[in-house]
């Protein structure tokens, strides 16, 4: 990653890659696999929602609340061991996506309306 990512995602992405490389893992982190493994994931964390109310999904109990928090680390640490594998800067990659998203998503157009951008 570059010299210019935040030191929350070079630590981590550091730590990551340590606790694969100690056990091997390397041969089984393509970015194919890598990717499903976060896709499986992020379904574990909405699992923890389905049926919920609007508000429920905000009042959630301790446990449930930290059962969430774990199933987010788990996509954030598949996230950070996805990008580090294939070389990118994933700070970099989300303030580009969030200058095209701007573009997408003018204010003017989408205050307010939940609708994709081909519909505004």
């Amino acid at each position: 990653m570059a010299d210019e990512t935040p030191e929350f995602i070079r630590v981590l992405s550091a730590a990551v890659n340590d606790f694969a490389a100690a056990r091997d893992w390397e041969p089984f982190h393509s970015p194919k696999n890598l990717s499903m493994a976060l896709m499986v994931e992020a379904a574990e964390l909405v699992e923890h929602f389905q049926w919920l109310s609007e508000q429920q999904s905000f009042d959630l109990p301790p446990q449930k609340r930290q059962a969430v928090s774990e199933e987010l680390a788990d996509v954030l640490i598949y996230l950070v061991r996805l990008a580090s594998r294939l070389e990118i800067d994933l700070e970099q990659a989300a303030w580009e996506k969030l200058e095209i998203n701007k573009q997408k998503y003018p204010v003017e157009k989408s205050r307010g309306i939940a609708k994709k951008y081909t519909e505004l």
